[in-house]
């Protein structure tokens, strides 16, 4: 990773700060989502009152941490809980195509939420083809 980028835009950042200030990860309802963003999108907890002194390192080791377990490069974005979202990528281009891609993830969730409060997220055999086939040594589906 060699860029990471703390994105706004006028289109959709409301749904973007929405899922962040609900503290809500974005679950991965479909295969959109599943093309570029392995799972869930997370979303870190608030930083502490102590944390808040220094406010911009500690987001981004609250960041570093909450990836320990997790592939970067298959989530390539997080929410923090109260503040919003980040992306990152191989390059500046590769971030915020992550960004935008982002953004319409969280409209689509956040729509498909209210046309279905029940919904569930994708059956993971589903999620694993999508990405999986644009994605990894294995890969056969579109440019890479």
């Amino acid at each position: 990773m060699r860029s990471i980028r703390r994105w706004y835009s006028r289109r959709s950042i409301r749904a973007l700060l929405s899922w962040a200030q609900a503290g809500r990860a974005i679950p991965c309802y479909g295969t959109t989502h599943a093309d570029y963003i392995y799972g869930e999108v997370p979303c870190a907890r608030c930083l502490t009152e102590e944390e808040l002194k220094d406010y911009e390192r500690n987001t981004g080791l609250l960041i570093v941490d909450l990836f320990q377990d997790k592939d970067y490069e298959a989530v390539p974005a997080v929410l923090c809980k109260n503040h919003g979202p980040f992306t990152w990528g191989k390059d500046g281009h590769e971030a915020v195509h992550n960004a935008v891609v982002l953004e319409e993830v969280a409209k689509m969730a956040s729509r498909c939420e209210m046309i279905n409060p029940e919904v569930k997220p994708a059956p993971q055999e589903l999620q694993d083809k999508h990405y999986f086939r644009k994605h990894g040594a294995n890969a056969y589906y579109g440019q890479r």
